[in-house]
């Protein structure tokens, strides 16, 4: 992978970050949403999307906002030392359940380190922090992750979304392309974003 790659790929994988643990408003007062849903058309700047919640949706890409694709990993590939962002939300049986979990790079860690509310799913959290230790079973995996010296136990099933990123360009962006956008929303409904993260080769953003 070339250097430029790689910068390309932290860039990316930074501002995926900080939408997950941003604040419900910026320091400019515009709300913080999160955009889920396929790509309906690009065209220069503006991205038109048709949201989960079946509404269509226009977003400002601002110059030079960040693009990156998804790559499939596996159970398996989460190792101790790992920093990661795992969506879970509670188990009637007790401890948290996995929805998505994503790799980051070793260079990023520490970034956005904390556990915080997340609209994956109803009283989901997003959880970034170190993997201590990984223990697997028939059913799949339970990781202990630690974050500013607490740990949490996750069950991570077997069949859970586990990725990390990849390189993408423009072209990857057409319609049908399912997409993960943090964007700012101002006062009169405007909706602005500086990241884009897309699915390719068959693999999704599951967060």
């Amino acid at each position: 992978m070339s250097h430029r790659t790689k910068l390309f790929i932290l860039g990316a994988t930074a501002a995926l970050v900080a939408g997950a643990v941003s604040p419900a408003f910026a320091d400019n007062g515009a709300e913080k949403v999160r955009v889920r849903g396929t790509v309906t058309a690009l065209s220069g700047d503006h991205l038109q999307v048709k949201s989960r919640e079946g509404k269509d949706v226009t977003i400002t890409l601002i110059e030079g906002y960040k693009l990156s694709g998804v790559a499939k990993a596996s159970i398996g590939d989460i190792k101790q030392g790992d920093f990661v962002g795992i969506a879970s939300m509670p188990k009637s049986e007790g401890g948290d359940g996995a929805l998505e979990v994503l790799i980051l790079p070793p260079q990023l860690k520490g970034l956005g380190e904390g556990s915080y509310p997340w609209d994956l799913k109803p009283h989901s959290t997003m959880t970034n922090a170190t993997v201590a230790d990984s223990v697997k079973s028939v059913d799949g995996s339970t990781v202990t992750v630690n974050y500013h010296g607490q740990d949490k136990k996750i069950a991570i099933p077997n069949g859970t979304p586990v990725v990390t990123l990849a390189p993408a360009t423009v072209a990857d962006v057409k319609p049908g392309t399912v997409v993960f956008v943090s964007a700012e929303k101002a006062t009169d409904g405007s909706l602005t974003s500086n990241q884009l993260i897309i699915g390719k080769n068959g693999v999704v953003p599951p967060m």
